[in-house]
């Protein structure tokens, strides 16, 4: 039972040491740049076809009140952190099976690594975001 505890400790530490590796190893400067692919269909501080960024780390998939997302994304049970975002990006269909994001995904890393980045400062305090 003990070795069981051990090893979900560890994993959860792994993950979130990953997690952060992720938003702090991309370049936000140039994420921004990246963020125009987002911009047909999301933008920071308003829902469009997509909803809104600001304040997305740490936000339930799904979160958004009042915006209608795919049953898939809102019973998905993820809480948007560096690494579950880097997963979406990457391929949005096969890590949600269902979602309506039609957006086939990001497949260079250091693209995902640097958009996450940019993502990441778009918080409340983000003159963006207001």
């Amino acid at each position: 039972m003990l070795r069981l505890a051990l090893s979900l400790v560890l994993s959860v530490f792994m993950a979130s040491v990953a997690s952060a590796e992720t938003a702090t190893t991309g370049d936000p400067q140039r994420g921004e740049d990246l963020y125009g692919r987002c911009l047909a269909c999301h933008a920071q501080s308003y829902d469009r076809t997509g909803p809104k960024h600001c304040g997305l780390m740490g936000r339930a998939a799904g979160g958004v009140e009042g915006f209608h997302y795919s049953k898939a994304l809102r019973n998905s049970g993820i809480i948007w952190d560096a690494q579950s975002l880097d997963q979406f990006l990457e391929a949005p269909r096969r890590a949600v099976p269902g979602t309506t994001m039609a957006y086939a995904g990001i497949p260079d890393q250091k693209d995902r690594q640097d958009l996450i980045a940019y993502i990441a400062t778009l918080t409340p305090e983000n003159p963006a975001c207001q």
